[in-house]
């Protein structure tokens, strides 16, 4: 991973008594309890913002200027499901009130460190094209993020909106995705047997409950394990206490619709 100049906690082993107070206060989960003393887990798991700072009854901890691993956002989330699944959720409302104060990849394109966590909504830019041979058809994409765990539940483009959940595998197998789901929907995607069950309801609970969802429509796959994604839709409705018009749809393994229901 590339070396680059930026903000990054420092931590004074003679004044840290190993108290621990630190460790649920990164957002992260950057920090652990090593040998009686906090260490930090990983140069790139910690953003330099300092959340962890007013916790440290010692004043072991501060923020410093120097050379180290660029942050990795995308590892960070992989650290922390696999670590701490329950701290996900804390993880990502940090990364919603301080997306402008986070770290820069030093890329040529100067893309954000999370860009998979800054909120966009577009309008839609010409005519679908024919996909026929040699044509080209236009994405119906109008929003970033769609990954449920990434998605803000305040987002805008959830207000008012038709919500399509939608298992992962699904674009690959059923060919018009975005002209027959897509197209003018609110989007949100996720995979319900490697991906934790609990944290999507939760998730979808918060959008039903903040956002006016007109309709839902669940869109999975014909394998067994991809049918918990209904079951997501059905538990947030109960827990959000809403009357929210459902349709399932089941997509083939070779790309057909073998079943509807509404």
């Amino acid at each position: 991973m590339a070396r680059v100049r930026r903000k990054m906690i420092e931590i004074d082993e003679d004044k840290c008594d190993g108290c621990g107070l630190c460790i649920p206060a990164c957002p992260e989960g950057a920090l652990q309890i090593i040998d009686g003393k906090a260490k930090l887990v990983k140069e790139s798991f910690c953003d330099g913002l300092g959340a962890c700072l007013g916790d440290c009854p010692r004043g072991a901890l501060t923020v410093e200027e120097k050379e180290v691993e660029e942050y990795d956002e995308e590892g960070v989330i992989a650290h922390i499901k696999e670590e701490s699944p329950e701290m996900l959720e804390k993880h990502l409302a940090h990364l919603r009130e301080h997306a402008d104060e986070l770290p820069q990849h030093h890329s040529h394109a100067g893309i954000s460190a999370c860009p998979s966590a800054r909120v966009l909504q577009w309008e839609k830019r010409g005519e679908t094209v024919s996909g026929g041979e040699g044509g080209q058809s236009s994405s119906e994409l109008r929003q970033w993020p769609v990954q449920l765990h990434l998605v803000p539940p305040h987002a805008p483009y959830f207000q008012n909106a038709d919500l399509v959940l939608v298992a992962d595998c699904v674009p690959f197998a059923y060919a018009d995705f975005h002209r027959d789901y897509l197209r003018g929907n609110a989007i949100a995607i996720g995979c319900p047997k490697l991906d934790d069950l609990d944290a999507y309801i939760g998730k979808v609970t918060q959008i039903l409950q903040s956002s006016d969802v007109k309709s839902i429509k669940v869109v999975y796959m014909e394998v067994p394990c991809c049918r918990g994604l209904v079951h997501i839709a059905e538990e947030a409705l109960k827990k959000a206490g809403k009357d929210v018009p459902v349709e399932t749809v089941m997509i083939g393994v070779k790309g057909e619709v073998t079943e509807t229901k509404v």
